[in-house]
């Protein structure tokens, strides 16, 4: 029988779900499945209004984290402050880059789509699909932005937009 991995959270810490973004652990529980029992962190995404259950065994493979640190945080502001790279790729190659980057978790990472996806008032349009991935990816760096300066959403979503909006180049 393997040993259960160091619980590294706690209930009540937010953490962060590579592929549903910042989530609050409310439980650390024991369940019988299938004739053994597991050890799972329960995580409650207030949002979706979903809960999810992650045996403790797996955590390293999905990828759940802890909220960012400084560093991490101060570099994913940096990112959005820099020039825009934009792959002279099909739309359809660089929205699916673009939503692998969403759902990597990486901050930094999806800093970089907000960056590259940002529009000026003055610019041209954006598509419906440039704008949706765009905008959950402001949804999703805000929320942990939220968390780690404790603030609300709409003041990180705020911040945001106020960092990308005053690059010059």
């Amino acid at each position: 029988m393997k040993k259960s991995p160091v619980v590294s959270f706690s209930s009540g810490e937010y953490v962060v779900y590579p592929t549903h973004g910042v989530g609050k652990v409310t439980n650390i529980a024991k369940q019988t499945i299938a004739g053994s029992e597991l050890e799972l962190l329960v995580v409650n995404f207030d949002k979706d209004k979903m809960t999810l259950r992650v045996p403790m065994a797996k955590l390293d493979k999905v990828g759940l984290r802890k909220i960012s640190d400084d560093i991490t945080m101060k570099e994913a502001l940096a990112t959005l402050k820099g020039k825009p790279r934009v792959k002279k790729i099909m739309w359809s190659r660089r929205a699916q880059e673009y939503e692998n980057k969403i759902n990597s978790g990486n901050p930094i990472a999806v800093a970089e789509v907000i960056r590259d996806l940002y529009r000026n008032e003055n610019l041209a349009e954006q598509s419906y699909s440039e704008r949706q991935i765009y905008e959950h990816a402001v949804e999703r760096l805000a929320s942990e932005v939220a968390v780690y300066e404790n603030t609300s959403i709409e003041e990180a979503s705020k911040k945001l937009l106020e960092t990308v909006s005053s690059r010059n180049f």
